[in-house]
């Protein structure tokens, strides 16, 4: 997009540079805008305490929540929250500087959490296990401290995808990332307003707001952990049998109980015929019995980028 002859971008081509950004701006409002209202996740008066890491996702997150709340038909209050854990060559000074650039308060958590991980895992072992649960503990702190009645992470689409398929292969669970859920203590909700928005654009809106990125120096490295094997494969799929990963991820909320076997879900043991059809009955004998399910055409049609 670049002139050859003058090395700038023509009239032309700032204008749709400018058309492409403003539409990228406005789908990921809409797709945030629709998770929070489909899982209620931020109410009147609430305080939402965005967990600010450095990286792109959270950045998109603040960025967008901003906007929203100046549009929103509610009132709520933001407060960004940092935890730095004392990484080696961590610039302390990055987040605060840009927070006062745009005005939101602030409150940054210094807890040397880089030196219990060093200590505790063998080196050459993956450090997020602990990393993550020693600083969602000092979060969950915090958030009590600061009065917040939410506590917004940045987990994009990808990451919630990526946690289904690893509490499966790894762990024997059908079990993901919900956008909304009850922390483990009992005393905070915690939402994840960018569930229904793909990494790739929390990439690209990065770009386009040149958001000051803090690499994560701990974990960074680390190659070969199963997190990066399943995105691998996921990045597989969509490139060789496009439409897989949507349908995947819609299937996370269209969940058919007596069709799986959680005894604890569907009572198989008391379960009687009851001499009436049964349309969600078993269709052993059906001529399809694999059809491939419809997508559902409005994730898909978000997805796609339409914004008609």
């Amino acid at each position: 997009m670049i002139d050859a002859a003058t090395g700038t971008m023509t009239a032309r081509q700032l204008e749709k540079a400018a058309y492409e950004n403003n539409k990228l701006h406005k789908r990921l409002c809409r797709l945030v805008g629709q998770a929070i209202g489909d899982f209620n996740m931020i109410e009147d008066g609430d305080k939402v305490m965005v967990c600010l890491s450095g990286g792109k996702d959270s950045y998109a997150l603040l960025d967008i929540l901003l906007t929203l709340r100046e549009r929103a038909p509610i009132s709520f209050d933001i407060v960004a929250v940092n935890l730095d854990q004392k990484q080696p060559n961590f610039p302390a000074d990055v987040l605060p500087a840009y927070l006062r650039s745009i005005d939101v308060p602030f409150h940054i958590e210094n807890q040397d959490t880089y030196s219990i991980v060093k200590r505790v895992i063998p080196e050459g072992k993956t450090t997020c296990s602990l990393c993550s649960r020693l600083r969602r503990g000092i979060l969950y702190r915090v958030a009590g401290e600061l009065g917040a009645t939410k506590i917004a992470l940045g987990h994009h689409r990808d990451d919630i995808m990526e946690t289904f398929f690893l509490n499966m292969f790894f762990g024997s669970k059908l079990k993901g990332m919900p956008p909304k859920l009850q922390s483990d203590d009992g005393k905070h909700i915690v939402i994840r307003p960018l569930a229904y928005v793909r990494e790739a654009d929390t990439e690209r809106y990065a770009a386009l707001k040149q958001f000051p990125i803090i690499p994560c120096d701990l974990c960074g490295s680390q190659e070969n952990l199963q997190r990066k094997q399943i995105k691998a494969m996921l990045r597989d799929w969509e490139k060789k049998h496009p439409g897989r990963v949507e349908n995947v991820f819609s299937a996370l909320s269209t969940i058919v109980p007596s069709h799986l076997m959680d005894r604890s879900l569907f009572n198989f043991a008391q379960l009687q015929a009851g001499g009436t059809p049964d349309a969600g009955g078993d269709i052993a004998f059906d001529d399809e019995p694999c059809a491939t399910p419809e997508p559902n055409t409005i994730r898909l049609h978000l997805a796609n980028g339409d914004d008609d």
